[in-house]
Formats: structure tokens, sequence, C-alpha cells
């Protein structure tokens, strides 16, 4: 596996990354500097590009402006290839430090969309989704767009996921649609993968910080409705993101969070990736699915913070993923891999077993 610095910036917190890759080969990341994980004071969205499968990248340029002195601060954003050649960002905007799970009106998930791969941006577009660190816009086949995001509802202890969708492009939205809701247990951070038709998978983080499985829904509808919650077999998953493979697998990114007593020696070390295949993401029982969980990157420094990730693969196999990380920085900084499968999977004959 081959590291890239994306971008460092020791004077400011850069973390939370995206990536797409352009039909023309151009690879676009997508990220947030703040003052600190811990600190909105000031945000701002931010992006680089690279040209060359990213051995190199470009210096980092500003989507949003910085919002210091501003009622609100930017928190996650997410991008995607949509059908007609446009990029989209989508970013939660929230209002009042401190508020970000507690009332949905001051979380606004908000649009920006490129029709020139990142060369410039459109001017900001407000949705009604409310709540904080949305998925990625997904487009269905049938055109259908999808956003989920969590917070908390009314009277009910634990965060909640849930999406709306559009059938004209963003011009109006269903309302609020619940993916994943359990007591006891706080579903957020959401990752909707098309499987075939209109039968959707959602994965997602558990928020107790005791390390429990990613939970999973699954919708037959067009993510109209959904499953009951289902355990996937990635214990401590943090921030899934999953997408498919050439070669029909499909490959989960996350932060892998032990539990445990909390801060000693840093809360997050490792960053990391699984293959499982269709008819895991769509079995009904956790004994039913299988996972192969790999090793990405591990975070040296005494206050190590990574894991939000975002990949794609290239036409000839090689797969490149970022993350954000501390590591050998005095802040977190934004890194790049590429790998190819195979450095993880080999096929053995059965009677090599």
């Amino acid at each position: 596996m081959q590291k890239y610095t994306i971008s460092r910036d020791d004077s400011i917190y850069q973390a939370w990354p995206d990536l797409v890759l352009t039909s023309s080969g151009r690879l676009v990341c997508v990220f947030s500097e703040c003052t600190h994980h811990g600190d909105r004071s000031y945000t701002r969205v931010m992006y680089c590009i690279s040209d060359d499968r990213g051995r190199s990248w470009s210096e980092k340029k500003a989507l949003t402006e910085g919002t210091s002195g501003l009622d609100f601060y930017y928190n996650c954003a997410r991008i995607s290839n949509l059908s007609d050649g446009r990029l989209a960002v989508v970013v939660d905007r929230i209002y009042g430090i401190g508020e970000s799970t507690k009332n949905p009106e001051k979380m606004r998930v908000v649009m920006f969309f490129s029709d020139d791969d990142a060369e410039s941006w459109s001017e900001v577009v407000e949705t009604p989704v409310r709540g904080i660190v949305p998925d990625k816009l997904v487009e269905l086949d049938s055109g259908r767009w999808l956003i989920g995001s969590h917070y908390k509802v009314d009277g009910y202890d634990n965060l909640v996921q849930f999406l709306r969708y559009s059938d004209d492009k963003g011009e109006s939205w269903s309302e609020a649609v619940v993916v994943g809701r359990q007591e006891g247990l706080d579903l957020c951070e959401v990752s909707i993968m098309q499987v075939e038709g209109d039968t959707l998978v959602a994965l997602m983080r558990e928020n107790s910080f005791t390390g429990l499985d990613c939970y999973k829904a699954i919708s037959h509808d067009a993510g109209a409705s959904w499953s009951e919650l289902i355990k996937f077999p990635l214990p401590g998953c943090h921030r899934p993101v999953c997408g498919k493979l050439a070669d029909g697998r499909y490959m989960v990114t996350f932060r892998f969070l032990q539990g445990g007593r909390g801060w000693l020696g840093g809360w997050t070390q490792n960053f990391m990736g699984a293959f499982t295949d269709k008819e895991s993401l769509l079995a009904l029982r956790r004994k039913d699915a299988t996972s192969r969980i790999f090793p990405i990157d591990y975070d040296r420094s005494s206050k190590s913070d990574l894991g939000y990730s975002g990949w794609v693969q290239f036409a000839d196999g090689e797969i490149y993923v970022v993350n954000y990380i501390v590591d050998d920085a005095p802040k977190a900084q934004i890194r790049g891999y590429s790998f190819r499968p195979e450095e993880f999977y080999i096929e053995l004959p059965i009677n090599n077993l």
C-alpha cells in the first residue's frame, strides 16, 4: 500500500474527507478545516484536485466561506458524481454550538454543484434535509436522489437515522423516512448502497462507544421503507463507507473504535477496510454474512483521531482511499492510499485450504 499527503497544514485541523473520480479521470477530494475536532468556532469546506491518480495534489481551495463570527459552522462534506455529469457536494450547516443533535431545525443540509470538474461551483442550494453528518447524495438507476442524515427526536434518548428522497433532481423532497431506530442504540452516519433494482442496503454506525457491530437495514422500495435492524459483522464500526468493486465484491472503509475506558492514549487508532459480498449485505442474520477485515492505517499520535473516509476504484482495478489522521502531524491532515484488492485477498485452489 502506498501513502500520499493530500493536504497537511500544521496551522489548522483538517478532517472528514470524501473523494470522487470524474469521467475525465480527475480525483476531487473535499474536506473540512476547523480550529479543532472539538472547536468549530472556525470552519471552511475545502477541496484538492489530482490529475495523476492521487500521486500529487493541488493546493487546497475554498468551496465555502470561513465561518468565524458567523452564526453557523460547516461540519462534514460528501461528494458524488451525478448522471448528468455534475459533481454534487452535500454538507451539514449547523446553527449554534452544542445543538448538533438536539434541534433538527438548526442542522440544515445544503448542496453545491459543479459542471466543470470542480473548476467552479454553484452558489449554495438549500434543502429541507435536516440532521448531521449526511451520506453522499446517492443517485439510483431510476434517477431518484437520496440523502441520509441523523438527529435526536423529541422524547427519545437515542440517535435516529433518517433519509429524504427526491424524484425530480432536488426540486422537491419526501418527508423524512426512518432508516434505523431502536431503543438503546445510537444509529448514525449511514452509507446507502444500491445493490440491485429497488433493493438498497444501509450500513450504520452505532454511537455508544462500546465497540458494537455495524447495523444494517434493507429497503426493497428504493428507500421509501426499511427493514428491522440487522447486525453486520464489522465490530467497532464508525462511519462506514460502502461501495461495489469491479469484480462484484463490495468494500467498506471505516474507523475501528474498540470501546473501553476512553481517552487513555487516544480514543481511536485504527482505520480499516473490509471486503464483503452481495449475499452478506442482503443476509437477514449476522451469522449468514461474512466480512474480511484488513488494516489501512494506524495513528501513532497520543492524540490520535482518524477514520472518516471516501474511496474510488480506477478502471485497471487500483483503489484509492482518502482519510484524515493526526499521526506525525501536530494537527489532523488528509492522507491518501493506493492499493489493489489482491494485496489483501488471494484466491487459492480449494484443495489448498
